[in-house]
């Protein structure tokens, strides 16, 4: 796959999303995780750009919302996690902001 961009990462599929930062981040870029049948994900990895950086309130609320635990983190760190979790047979989704 050749993109550029930040992509959003569930159980049915890949999803290219518009946030480039974390401050651009929102809940609406979640609405594939969301659709995502109960219990499909347990776990979110939110790679947050080049450095570690807290997510927006707001997408922190909609994942407590829909009962999901996240955790938040640099991108490259997030791809890892993902792959190793995936690897493991892991319901996990990912957040990948682009990283310039």
């Amino acid at each position: 796959m050749s993109h550029r961009g930040s992509l959003l990462f569930t159980p049915s599929g890949v999803s290219a999303i518009a946030a480039t930062t974390p401050a651009e981040s929102t809940p609406a870029m979640l609405a594939p995780l969301f659709a995502e049948p109960e219990g499909a994900v347990e776990l979110a990895l939110l790679g947050m750009g080049a450095d570690i950086a807290a997510a927006p309130a707001a997408l922190r609320d909609a994942l407590r919302a829909h009962g999901l635990r996240f955790e938040a983190m640099a991108t490259g760190a997030a791809a890892r996690t993902y792959n190793v979790m995936v690897d493991e047979d892991r319901r996990v989704a990912a957040v990948l902001l682009a990283v310039p």
